[in-house]
């Protein structure tokens, strides 16, 4: 029997984004809202060794009310356990912040119930793309990662032993390492299944715990939200497009013409 955690996220589906010209803040009003894609892979990995091995599934999100609809939408993966963070004091939250308050539910969870025996996240947000959350958790957590898994080779919950295979930049390296230990999930690593019509029609009726800045837990005030947040975004903008550079034809140029022409425009552009 397993006891799986898996960490969702909330976002706006990207192929809606736009951004306010005068701004250049994301324009959210009228875009809907997703289960960040990755995390549905982690969701679904959870799925298929909850049917394999059995055990209990977790999942967590910090958001808005509204976040709600994306955790009902996480329970047709067969989830036992949802659980929303959703206080105005959250807001804010850059990805240290995201994973302190994480962490620190996470904990608290493992106090009143037992060890996750694995923890598993998306790889990345795609409307941050930052893929440090997953990290940050498990630094927290005191527990190993392994990050850009696209395959489960094995999992053995007597020895409590694991081995997946992951992206690098040289191909793909396979570890084995010992349970508990975190990781982030690829879209590679498991086909999303369908969900059974009793599924749908049970998640529909849940209804998960909400945890709020002071109950059940009692977070750190500076270290939440805006406040907790060193990171500061001043703009977002679309950049503008790259026009094609100038093309110079050394045969026709000739080799001083060109270079003479190379350096202008390298002192025009204040490279020189």
């Amino acid at each position: 029997m397993l006891n799986l955690l898996v960490s969702i996220k909330q976002v706006p589906d990207t192929t809606n984004i736009r951004i306010n010209p005068e701004t250049g803040t994301l324009i959210r009003e009228g875009v809907p809202a997703i289960i960040n894609p990755y995390d549905i892979y982690a969701l679904s990995l959870a799925n298929f060794l909850k049917l394999r091995y059995g055990g209990k599934i977790t999942v967590i999100t910090m958001g808005p009310p509204q976040a709600v609809s994306a955790l009902r939408e996480a329970a047709e993966f067969s989830a036992d356990k949802l659980i929303l963070l959703c206080d105005q004091k959250f807001a804010g939250a850059d990805t240290l912040a995201t994973s302190y308050t994480l962490a620190t539910t996470i904990k608290y969870l493992e106090q009143i119930d037992k060890p996750f025996d694995l923890y598993l996240f998306g790889k990345q947000a795609i409307d941050g793309d930052t893929a440090q959350v997953g990290p940050g958790v498990a630094t927290r957590l005191g527990v190993p990662i392994i990050t850009y898994v696209i395959r489960l080779e094995k999992l053995d919950p007597k020895k409590r032993e694991i081995i997946v295979h992951k992206k690098v930049e040289e191909g793909i390296e396979v570890i084995k390492a010992k349970l508990p230990v975190l990781i982030t999930c690829e879209k590679e690593v498991v086909s999303v299944p369908f969900s059974p019509v009793t599924e749908i029609i049970r998640a529909n009726k849940v209804n998960p715990e909400i945890f709020s800045f002071k109950e059940p837990i009692s977070f750190d005030s500076d270290k939440v939200g805006l406040k907790g947040s060193p990171t500061r975004v001043h703009r977002v903008f679309t950049p503008e497009l790259r026009t094609r550079g100038k093309i110079l034809n050394l045969e026709e140029e000739g080799l001083e013409k060109v270079i003479n022409l190379i350096v202008e425009i390298l002192k025009e552009k204040g490279i020189l």
